[in-house]
């Protein structure tokens, strides 16, 4: 019977987890193994050498040490595996692979590997150092190197390269080809789409969001006005085809009324032939005097513009609009009917109307 330091052999065992986070470790020949099955790392049938062998199947009841793992590994708690893990690994609280993974990870908490062609799937955490190929779904944040992994998180995700990113708030990454958030997005390449609320990159020609800072993109503010003759700042932004818009107004018709305005919108360059273009927007305008008076219009416009002396723009264009305000509002804030419904407490209509305005490329 072996005996052994018991002080010695569990900080072997925090040795081996702490060094399979940092980082990878060469590789060596392992002792082959059907099955390794045990309690805590030493306490195991591999004993205090377990990191010297390369396992097809293992169990434990807290966690374990391997130096390989080739078909199926569970732990209560957790396992570290100094080299590669074919197969799946599934822990309650982390799995920590020094080299490559393949197959699937599981884990309550955290999945680490330091290259994978795998699916990770970790309620708070998911890490990967190098090439990453495959999925990433964490409660919280995913972490990737280069390679086109898909992923997709709660709260958010970062990589140098990466397929897709879907995440509750952030994305992040060098180069990807499209990413979707309820929030931010950041990139330096992007060849597909953005969709977020604020999409940042160096070069992206598909930005989905009310502001789209792009760095060989365009940025535009700009003074319009409409059928209700109300008046809009706003600022556009985006890439080589779409952009977002967002402006701030105020009703001139009927100044008594003291009626506010808000917009925002996505908008695309349909046909652009130097100096002049035309422009697609669907646009959501809301007037109110933050009392009892209201005024919703879903618009879509179509937008010809001219170019003159090199950064200044005009435009003007037909608009069709779906409008629904308050019975204290006016009816005049209209164009011409297609189609109206008047109710007791709202109006609705459908009518044609006009926009113009003249902005500023930046």
């Amino acid at each position: 019977m072996k005996i052994f330091s018991y002080s010695a052999s569990f900080k072997k065992w925090f040795t081996l987890l702490f060094a399979g986070l940092a980082s990878g470790v060469q590789a060596q020949d392992l002792q082959k193994s059907v099955a390794h099955i045990g309690l805590v790392y030493p306490l195991s049938s591999n004993g205090t050498h377990a990191d010297r062998y390369s396992n097809s199947f293992s169990l434990h009841l807290l966690a374990g040490v391997s130096g390989a793992e080739t078909g199926f590994s569970m732990a209560g708690l957790g396992s570290v595996v100094r080299q590669d893990a074919k197969g799946l690994m599934v822990s309650g609280l982390f799995n920590t692979i020094g080299g490559r993974a393949q197959g699937a990870q599981l884990s309550g908490l955290l999945n680490r590997a330091q290259s994978a062609r795998a699916t990770q799937l970790a309620g708070l955490l998911n890490v990967v150092s190098h090439e990453t190929q495959g999925v990433q779904l964490a409660g919280v944040t995913n972490v990737a190197g280069t390679g086109k992994a898909v992923q997709v998180a709660g709260v958010g995700n970062v990589s140098r390269q990466s397929a897709v990113q879907v995440a509750g708030v952030f994305n992040q990454s060098e180069e990807v080809h499209t990413q979707v958030a309820g929030l931010i997005n950041v990139a330096k390449r992007v060849k597909g789409v953005q969709i977020g609320v604020l999409n940042i990159a160096d070069s992206s020609d598909y930005s989905i969001g009310l502001i789209n800072l792009v760095k060989n993109g365009e940025k535009r503010i700009s003074l319009s006005t409409d059928e209700t003759l109300t008046g809009f700042l706003s600022f556009r932004s985006g890439g080589r085809v779409l952009y977002g818009l967002v402006g701030l107004g105020y009703n001139l018709k009927q100044p008594q009324q003291s009626l506010y305005g808000l917009e925002a919108g996505l908008g695309a360059h349909v046909l652009v032939r130097e100096p002049y273009r035309v422009s697609l927007e669907a646009v959501t305008v809301t007037l109110t005097d933050f009392k009892k008076r209201e005024y919703l219009r879903n618009s879509l416009r179509i937008l010809p513009s001219v170019r003159f002396a090199k950064q200044w723009e005009f435009f003007l264009g037909p608009t069709i609009n779906y409008v629904d305000f308050t019975r204290e509002t006016s009816d005049d804030l209209r164009g011409i009917y297609l189609w109206s419904k008047q109710g007791t407490k709202h109006t609705q209509g459908l009518y044609l109307g006009v926009t113009a305005g003249l902005q500023i490329i930046l």
